[in-house]
């Protein structure tokens, strides 16, 4: 006959080391403060990313210097002295200085153009950035939600505008344009590049609109609004973000591109891209006219594209 005193005690024991287990665990989790979400596991893991460390700093670096030119140079990036046309080299001595970077063809400081070319640059990037992931992500989300018609027409207006080439669509539009100042060049490339926002949105908006979650707040009468904006969009933006940040370089490089070949920021604005144009007609005898306004490109783009990486590994589980 079982012993029934004895399998009473046992079970008591299991469940006052259960409870003291669960307590331990909800302490242990109160006092170290750890979030259990999919940002707060984020955030912990691009904290510990010694990559997003790096593009942070350089980003936050860029960002100022495109805010506050005045902080770093003091000299007039628009005004040339004909007589120091070639003739001021770069010179370590003199840092923050005009003519630390040497002069161009015209007389003008390299390194106050630099300093300044960062504004329009990162505007550019910033913006187009800005614009394509609310259109794109507005398009995608409703094409992947509502599917059937909604999701025909779009996906076919996007197949239209993935059929025209990026820069050389561009290019069309800019041409049409006298004055093309920085929301011309905007819009411009925002026009032609919400496409991969708006596909990558739909696909996962299609996949989070069959979960448990999604099943069971429309169950519940959740309306459509409150269903895609506080259900869907929060657990499907995520591939989004990882998408514009890296293309945030993309679009850097083309308004760099489009001022290179003259049809980008007008001829009176400042913008690496047109000073890089300006240094390959001397390339072979002043070098350095072409060195810093592309080092500055090539180091902006790769500060973008390092925080995406970094982005993309803390989102996705499987690259950690």
């Amino acid at each position: 006959m079982p012993d029934l005193t004895k399998t009473s005690t046992t079970d008591e024991t299991a469940a006052a080391q259960d409870e003291v287990v669960a307590g331990s665990a909800v302490s242990a989790h109160a006092a170290t403060g750890k979030p259990r979400s999919l940002w707060g596991d984020a955030w912990r893991e691009l904290r510990r990313n010694p990559l997003f460390v790096i593009s942070s700093v350089l980003i936050l670096i860029l960002l100022l210097v495109a805010a506050f030119p005045g902080l770093f140079t003091g000299a007039d990036p628009g005004t040339g002295d004909q007589a120091k046309h070639f003739l001021g080299k770069p010179e370590l001595s003199h840092v923050f200085q005009a003519d630390w970077f040497g002069y161009d063809r015209t007389g003008r400081s390299i390194y106050s153009r630099v300093v300044h070319g960062a504004r329009n640059s990162i505007l550019v990037g910033l913006g187009v950035t800005l614009l394509v992931t609310l259109f794109g992500g507005l398009c995608g989300m409703l094409a992947g939600y509502f599917g059937g018609f909604w999701d025909s027409v779009i996906s076919r207006l996007i197949d239209v505008f993935f059929g025209i080439p990026f820069l050389l669509g561009a290019m069309v539009v800019l041409n049409a344009f006298t004055d093309r100042t920085v929301w011309v060049v905007m819009g411009a490339l925002a026009f032609l590049g919400w496409t991969q926002i708006a596909r990558v949105m739909r696909g996962a908006v299609i996949t989070t609109k069959h979960a448990d979650y999604v099943m069971a707040a429309r169950a519940l009468g959740a309306g459509t609004k409150r269903i895609l904006f506080r259900h869907i969009l929060p657990n499907a933006v995520a591939p989004v973000i990882v998408v514009a940040t890296i293309s945030l370089g993309t679009y850097i490089v083309a308004e760099s591109t489009l001022s290179y070949l003259g049809l980008g920021l007008a001829d009176d604005a400042i913008s690496w891209g047109g000073d890089i144009s300006t240094a390959t007609q001397d390339i072979r005898n002043n070098p350095h006219t072409l060195f810093f306004p592309a080092g500055m490109l090539s180091i902006t783009v790769l500060a973008f594209i390092m925080m995406g990486d970094a982005v993309r590994e803390a989102l996705d589980p499987k690259l950690r």
